[in-house]
């Protein structure tokens, strides 16, 4: 008798006890939703193009430790899918961003030619974009600065790159308010 009474009890207690947890996750989940809706339009949002899968999740991790919402595409045709620049229509229909940063050397579309087709882009000519390559070659540096590229990196970019780029986009958003 004691046995039965023992395991309903202990049934009870697990019972409530993960009734009221998922209230507090509900909860949680609920509240990180309204931060996020305030989070989103108070941080800056960073495109980051890289065909190396371990490139472009070391710049996802050192731009989200500087507090930006980083979105990732891997290669220039996805990212030019993302912003809305598909050949096919050159109209902005895309996602904003406050920054891109892509490597120079990728098949299909280097970081060169996704960068002119920024750069064409009535929409997001003014959008700063980064060019790292893990190739210092100065003749391709002052091609891409000359197209209008904001920086020039070498790679492997340090976090200390990263909190300087998030320091001069912040002065960016703030100068244009």
């Amino acid at each position: 008798m004691y046995a039965y009474r023992s395991v309903f009890l202990l049934i009870y207690i697990t019972l409530h006890h993960s009734f009221i947890l998922n209230l507090i996750i509900l909860e949680i989940k609920y509240f990180n939703t309204l931060m996020a809706c305030n989070y989103e339009e108070d941080v800056p949002h960073v495109l980051a193009v890289d065909d190396n899968l371990i490139d472009r999740k070391l710049v996802e991790k050192l731009l989200k430790s500087s507090s930006c919402r980083v979105t990732t595409a891997e290669n220039g045709m996805r990212a030019l899918e993302y912003l809305g620049l598909k050949e096919t229509h050159q109209q902005n229909n895309g996602s904003k961003v406050n920054m891109i940063i892509t490597d120079y050397c990728m098949p299909g579309m280097t970081g060169y030619e996704l960068l002119q087709k920024i750069k064409e882009s009535s929409v997001l000519k003014e959008v700063p974009v980064i060019i790292m390559s893990s190739e210092n070659i100065p003749t391709r540096v002052n091609e891409c600065l000359e197209m209008g590229a904001h920086k020039f990196m070498l790679k492997p970019l340090k976090l200390s790159d990263v909190k300087k780029l998030r320091h001069q986009l912040t002065n960016v958003e703030v100068e244009k308010r």
